[in-house]
């Protein structure tokens, strides 16, 4: 393995995991399945030489998904070319209603892949209530998944998610699952929780998109590469996440081969992660407080109900996030890029965005809020910073 590469071990699954993992999502070519004389050779020819590029560099976990469009089948024209045991082959099934669709889809994934067994198979998507019950009830997502395992043909089961911390914790505290692919950095404080339980079951954590979800941080304001001096912004999202103990590996989404140096910036500076981060996160921490005043610090999305119970089921706590962010470090663009999936991205990243709301319904759901003063105000401005007019959803559901 190489020497500048560090490597974990992923919970108890018997796995020494770079701190980096090759995500398959970005290098593939289409978001449709194909056959391989469908995709452009120098197509394959980048993935190709992005993933020798990433086992080069000594990261040997690659990881895909089902529903990554021609992902498996582009992977498993490469995948031969390195010895099958010295890499970590990781695809995401999603949950379905019927335990049998879930097992076709795997052996349409094993297929592609062209391997006999995954190492880790993640069941993808448990966003919510529907996706956890698919996942965890008698005939489930999760009993036919513990089957393949029994078979041979899957080393360790996790699961993905891009829900809720609620949701996150009812999957873990199961103690069925041996590992977790989830959102949590610097600029999403809510899921903290959840890696912190994840940690005490010694389960395996991944987290996903720390660049692009984590704070578009591959194409930063000035303003905010600034306040992450001396450190590249990609490289201070990443140590973030490195820094805490229950974490094991980013996902790192390269496009093409080049795409892993910096991150490589990351990996040398582990050992110095917490002195390094130390003025940055103060620094942070002032410009938040002159930007937003004393009453936005700390935990302060405590107590804002779920997206479901609130009028016209507008997702409050995530779009103050988004604000949070953008108002006072400039990360705007990256805040649009979301803000204007609500309404669009289903359980993906559900609710709606602050538009033809009740105002009066909400502030009463509000009520019994710190910030019931300053939340409805604080959404009509992430409205006029965030919104896109021309992508913007209205209510899914205007009651309530």
């Amino acid at each position: 393995m190489n020497l500048k590469m560090k490597y974990r071990p992923f919970g108890l699954t018997g796995l020494q995991m770079p701190v980096l993992t090759c995500g398959g999502m970005r290098y593939h070519y289409k978001w449709q399945d194909l056959r391989p004389d469908e995709v452009p050779h120098a197509a394959q020819e980048n993935l190709a030489k992005t993933l020798h590029r990433a086992f080069e560099l000594g990261i040997n976990h690659f990881e895909t998904a089902r529903g990554y469009g021609s992902s498996e089948m582009q992977m498993g024209q490469v995948l031969g070319d390195f010895p099958r045991d010295q890499i970590i082959v990781q695809t995401k099934v999603a949950p379905a209603k019927n335990r049998a669709d879930f097992r076709r889809k795997f052996e349409t994934s094993l297929q592609l892949l062209k391997l006999d067994r995954v190492d880790l198979l993640g069941i993808h998507g448990i966003n919510n209530p529907e996706t956890l019950d698919w996942s965890l009830r008698p005939g489930g997502a999760l009993e036919e998944a513990l089957k393949l395992k029994e078979e041979g043909l899957v080393g360790q089961v996790g699961f993905s998610s891009h829900g809720p911390v609620e949701i996150l914790l009812a999957a873990i505290n199961t103690g069925l699952f041996a590992y977790v692919n989830l959102h949590w950095y610097w600029v999403n404080p809510f899921t903290r929780p959840a890696v912190e339980a994840a940690k005490a079951r010694q389960m395996g954590v991944l987290i996903i998109s720390p660049n692009d979800k984590g704070g578009r941080l591959w194409d930063p304001p000035p303003s905010f590469r600034a306040l992450t001096q001396p450190l590249e912004p990609m490289v201070f999202g990443g140590l973030f996440c490195l820094a805490h103990p229950g974490v094991n590996t980013l996902s790192i989404g390269a496009a093409r081969p080049e795409d892993f140096e910096v991150h490589l910036k990351t990996v040398a500076l582990i050992e110095q992660a917490d002195e390094l981060l130390a003025p940055i996160l103060k620094r942070l921490e002032a410009v938040q407080l002159e930007a937003l005043g004393p009453q936005w610090r700390g935990e302060w999305w405590q107590g804002i109900p779920p997206y479901e119970t609130l009028p016209g089921q507008v997702n409050v706590a995530e779009i103050l996030r988004l604000w949070v962010h953008a108002k006072a470090f400039g990360l705007v663009q990256w805040g649009q890029s979301r803000y204007n999936m609500l309404g669009h991205a289903n359980h993906w990243f559900p609710g709606n965005p602050a538009v033809n709301f009740n105002e009066s319904a909400l502030r009463a759901s509000l009520k019994n809020h710190p910030l019931q003063n300053e939340i409805l105000p604080a959404l009509t401005e992430a409205h006029h910073l965030l919104a896109n007019p021309e992508k913007i959803a209205g209510p899914r559901n205007s009651g309530g």
